[in-house]
C-alpha cells in the first residue's frame, strides 16, 4: 500500500513538473518588448503620427502563438490590436482568433451572463443579451450610442448591459465610469440619461473639470450629485468597475466599444452596416429558440 502510494506521488510530482516545463518553455518563447518596439518601428515608422504602447505579452489560447495587445494612436483617435507571433519569432498574424465549433459564441456568453454588473434596458427575460463594453470619454462610444439607441428601439427580444470599460490611456474615463456604477445603482433610468449627456459632453470635460461637469450631469439627470461624487470614490466602485474590465479582458476585448450579441463578439458596430446588425440580433433570437427546442 505504501509502495502504490510512493509511486502515486512521484507521478504526480513528475506530471506537474511537466505541466511547469510547458509552460516555462511557453513563456520562454514569448517576444520581447524590445524585439516587438523594432518590429512596430519597421511597419509604421515612416508615419511619425502613429504611436503605439505594448500593454501585455502572454501565451494565445491558440496554442503555439504569442499574443501581443497594443493600445495604437493616430490623430483618429486611440484603438487596442492585437499581434499573435509563431513560436519561432519569425510570422505574425493580425487580427482575431475566432472560437470554433457547433456553438462557437456559447462560451462566452456564459461567462457575460454569469459575470455582468451593469444597468440593462429591455426585457428582462430576453431571448437576446446585447453586452456593451464602453468608456465614456471613447469618441467612438459616442459614435456608437445612437446606433444602440435605435437597435434597442427596434428589437424588442433584445435586452442591452451596459459594462464600464475605461481605457488605462484616457485621463477621466476612469472617474467617469465610477460616476456611471454610482447612478446606475442609484437609479436606472438616470443612468441612460447621465451617458448620453455625458457623450454630449465630451469634448467639454477634462481632467482637471471632470468632478464638476460629471456632478452637474448627474444632477441633470435625475440624481443628487453631490452623493454620486461621494460614491463614486468608494472601494466598493472600484471593485465593480475592476470586476467590469476583469469581464470584459476574460473574452478579450481590449478596445472600445466592444459589443457582445448572446456572445458573439463584434469589434465596433460603427463599422458595419446597421442592417446587418439588426440581422445579427434577429438570427439570434431565432437560434435561441431552436435550441431550446
Amino acid at each position: 500500500m505504501y509502495r502504490k502510494f510512493v509511486c502515486l506521488l512521484v507521478a504526480t510530482v513528475l506530471s506537474i513538473a511537466a505541466v511547469a516545463q510547458t509552460h516555462t518553455a511557453a513563456a520562454s518563447k514569448l517576444p520581447s518588448e524590445e524585439t516587438i518596439n523594432a518590429f512596430m518601428h519597421q511597419m509604421f515608422g515612416y508615419q511619425p503620427d502613429v504611436k503605439w504602447q505594448i500593454t501585455s505579452v502572454k501565451p494565445s489560447e491558440a496554442e503555439g502563438l504569442a499574443e501581443v495587445d497594443l493600445v495604437m494612436s493616430t490623430p483618429q483617435g486611440q484603438q487596442g490590436n492585437k499581434i499573435y507571433v509563431s513560436s519561432d519569432g519569425k510570422h505574425a498574424l493580425v487580427g482575431d482568433i475566432i472560437p470554433f465549433g457547433s456553438r462557437p459564441f456559447d462560451q462566452a456568453n456564459a461567462e457575460l451572463l454569469k459575470g455582468m454588473n451593469g444597468p440593462a434596458r429591455g426585457p428582462a427575460t430576453a431571448p437576446v443579451t446585447i453586452v456593451e463594453f464602453s468608456d465614456l470619454q471613447c469618441p467612438h462610444c459616442k459614435d456608437a450610442e445612437p446606433i444602440m439607441d435605435k437597435l434597442m428601439g427596434d428589437e424588442k427580444n433584445a435586452k442591452l448591459v451596459y459594462q464600464n470599460f475605461p481605457l488605462p490611456s484616457h485621463d477621466w474615463a476612469q472617474k467617469a465610469a465610477a460616476y456611471a456604477d454610482c447612478v446606475g445603482r442609484n437609479s436606472n433610468d438616470a443612468f441612460w440619461k447621465f451617458i448620453g449627456s455625458v457623450f454630449e459632453s465630451q469634448t467639454d470635460i477634462n481632467a482637471a473639470n471632470a468632478d464638476e461637469k460629471l456632478t452637474g450631469l448627474a444632477d441633470k439627470a435625475g440624481v443628487k450629485g453631490s452623493d454620486i461624487a461621494a460614491c463614486s470614490t468608494k472601494p466598493e466602485t472600484t471593485s465593480r468597475i475592476e470586476h467590469s474590465v476583469a469581464l470584459g479582458k476574460s473574452v478579450d476585448v481590449n478596445s472600445t466599444p466592444t459589443v457582445f450579441v448572446n456572445g458573439r463578439k463584434i469589434g465596433s458596430i460603427t463599422a458595419i452596416p446597421y442592417d446587418i446588425l439588426k440581422s445579427i440580433v434577429e438570427f439570434a433570437a431565432k437560434d435561441d429558440k431552436q435550441a431550446l427546442k
